[in-house]
């Protein structure tokens, strides 16, 4: 019994009743053969048996052909590795099946044993390996998962001593208990917001490819005069240029497009030139039916050529004169990729940086799912 469930499991689907009988006597030591004469017997077989590791089936049958047949299998029954078999000089229907993947290979009948037994032995080889990817990419999927709530969680706890400290240090200077010549309080204030701006943008990066995308109306005059409320409370003496031509509406995430737009004019004011140079921003938003086409313009310290290719991976940090933390920008490409996006850099050093964004509008798309 053990042998037998070590056998390599066959499915083996012909209307000649003589081809099905030859096949079982030349395998039947070497394979679990499973034989079927049509194309719906085949089917119910492959219902029942639910471990087929390989399908052989002829191209030439009254009902379907084999192609055809693979087609209906493809995606009810995607483990089991295909084997077209044919009699027929059928070019078409051979390289249809190979470029639309639904077969492994293809054997001319009268099929040689050697052939065959070799055809089968390389797809149950090419099966185990399928499995054993399908099962690893699983177990990365489940670790990764874990690793993302656990940095999650990991992150909100930390910043629960991170907010108590900040209010020692508040009440420390309240008081004036503490007796500081030389800052020292300020400069763990400064520490302890470095560190919890870190925090935060962990949170941000695990919100954005963890939350499921919602897709609903944009209003990108709110939208940014919001964002750019917010930054100038980070630094007043920047001043932001808001141009918005929004004539129909837009539909797409507004979680992922918001953390763009945050992390791009928090960017332009972070990077910003001193307040004596007069730093500005300028935002220029086109709307139409197909997408979004956004403009972020400032003149800031800007980015060094040789930097401008890896200016969106996680940690790099154009310049050191800034408390950046490397990630902004990493977030700001991913949520694109995430709502099929693309964005684009132009900058000068010493003069200013210029960022081109797309999105797709999604109102046709979501006319679509709710007609349905």
């Amino acid at each position: 019994m053990f042998a037998e469930d070590k056998k390599i499991r066959v499915l083996y689907i012909d209307d000649e009743l003589n081809n099905l009988l030859a096949f079982q006597a030349s395998f039947r030591r070497k394979y679990k053969i499973f034989i079927a004469s049509s194309s719906a017997e085949g089917m119910s077989i492959l219902n029942d048996e639910k471990d087929i590791q390989v399908i052989i089936c002829d191209q030439r049958m009254p009902q379907s052909t084999g192609v055809e047949f693979f087609q209906v299998i493809r995606k009810a029954f995607p483990d089991p590795v295909r084997i077209l078999l044919t009699g027929y000089t059928d070019a078409e229907a051979i390289i249809n099946a190979i470029n639309e993947g639904e077969i492994f290979r293809y054997i001319k009948k009268p099929w040689d044993e050697f052939e065959l037994q070799n055809a089968v032995q390389n797809a149950f080889e090419l099966y185990t390996t399928r499995l054993q990817l399908k099962r690893k990419v699983s177990e990365l999927q489940k670790t990764n998962d874990e690793l993302n709530r656990f940095v999650y969680s990991t992150s909100h706890d930390l910043r629960s001593p991170l907010a108590s400290a900040m209010g020692i240090i508040n009440l420390a200077r309240m008081e004036n208990s503490v007796d500081d010549p030389n800052n020292y309080l300020g400069m763990i204030e400064t520490c302890v917001n470095k560190m919890d701006a870190f925090i935060q943008k962990i949170i941000e990066y695990y919100k954005s490819i963890r939350v499921e995308d919602e897709y609903a109306e944009i209003d990108f005059e709110s939208m940014l005069s919001e964002t750019i409320a917010i930054c100038r409370m980070q630094k007043p003496s920047v001043e932001f240029v808001l141009n918005v031509d929004q004539q129909m509406v837009f539909f797409n995430d507004p979680f992922r497009v918001s953390i763009i737009m945050d992390n791009l004019l928090s960017n332009a004011v972070k990077y910003s030139k001193p307040s004596t140079e007069a730093p500005k921003v300028e935002v220029s938003v086109k709307v139409d039916e197909y997408k979004v086409q956004i403009e972020i313009a400032d003149n800031g310290i800007g980015i060094v050529e040789e930097h401008l290719n890896n200016i969106f991976k996680m940690f790099f940090r154009s310049t050191t004169h800034v408390n950046g933390l490397g990630i902004g920008l990493y977030i700001v490409k991913e949520a694109l990729s995430r709502i099929g996006g693309d964005i684009s850099v132009a900058s000068a050093y010493g003069q200013g940086t210029t960022f081109h964004i797309m999105i797709p509008n999604f109102k046709k798309k979501k006319e679509e799912q709710e007609s349905n």
